[in-house]
């Protein structure tokens, strides 16, 4: 059984929260490249060679990359032979996301009750965390700043298995449409298919922190990702709304086994600014 110190996790998370929100991944970064040199519309390439040099800005003078510097989602992955000691976990982990964002100068955007008085927590806490068990030793952990201007525009639907791929497909250009600009595109599409309600929107959020350059490993599902990539970008909305062949950087699909009765189809939106940063201790 190996030992690690709770605030171990907590150094580590708030290191992450000030990495993700100023380093863009050279996965996105590129995307970005690539697509300004795809776009066809002049005004399309102006607004990839601004999101360029945001991006270049941002990591050179060490500034968050967008004022939205969004909830802390943390996915932890904790090997079943570690044993966690001195603090709680969950507070080990709002305890970095509150410190990360005080030393980044995040802005804290988070309210401590969703729909009567919403006042702010001014510390970003809590973080979103999702736990898994796994075998090993070690603990992974990405943090994944989430925008609101892009997570507004999700979506989930309890499909019936008799309705097929087609109207999958509908779904997710119909919510790419009705979200026109609002979620700063170019965006990456994250989507979740199978399991129930929840673990639908949970695949969806994870396909969002997979590289952009790698396709799903069922060869169906990776056709699938690059079918939708291209249906999305036909509908012209282009980089922020303004026109262009380069709506969505990339489609990203994790699946997961399901009930014989439904077909739980989950959409999570990114900005061209997909941040998330990990580490593992």
């Amino acid at each position: 059984m190996r030992t690690i110190e709770a605030n171990q996790i907590t150094e580590a998370i708030a290191q992450l929260a000030i990495k993700a929100n100023y380093y863009l991944n050279a996965d996105v970064y590129n995307a970005l490249v690539n697509g300004r040199e795809r776009e066809e519309s002049p005004i399309g390439k102006e607004i990839f060679d601004i999101l360029i040099k945001n991006a270049n800005i941002a990591k050179e003078e060490e500034v968050a990359i967008c004022q939205d510097t969004g909830m802390a989602v943390v996915f932890m992955e904790i090997g079943q032979d570690v044993h966690i000691v001195g603090g709680n976990l969950e507070e080990a982990v709002n305890a970095g996301v509150a410190k990360g964002y005080f030393e980044g100068y995040l802005r804290k955007s988070v309210v401590d009750e969703p729909l009567f008085n919403r006042i702010n927590t001014k510390d970003n806490t809590p973080a979103i965390l999702h736990v898994s068990i796994v075998p090993g030793d070690k603990i992974k952990i990405v943090l994944a700043p989430k925008g609101f201007g892009s997570e507004n525009m999700s979506a989930l639907k309890m499909f019936k298995p008799s309705d097929g791929v087609q109207a999958v497909k509908k779904f997710v250009v119909d919510t790419v449409v009705n979200a026109g600009s609002n979620p700063c595109p170019p965006m990456v599409i994250g989507i979740g298919i199978g399991g129930t309600m929840e673990k639908a929107a949970l695949l969806a959020k994870k396909a969002l922190i997979r590289p952009l350059n790698v396709r799903n490993a069922h060869p169906k599902y990776a056709a699938l990702e690059q079918e939708l990539l291209e249906l999305v970008n036909n509908t012209g909305i282009g980089p922020q709304g303004l026109g262009g062949r380069i709506t969505t950087l990339a489609v990203n699909i994790e699946w997961f086994p399901t009930h014989i009765a439904g077909m739980p189809v989950a959409i999570n939106i990114n900005c061209h600014a997909t941040r998330h940063a990990e580490i593992e201790l």
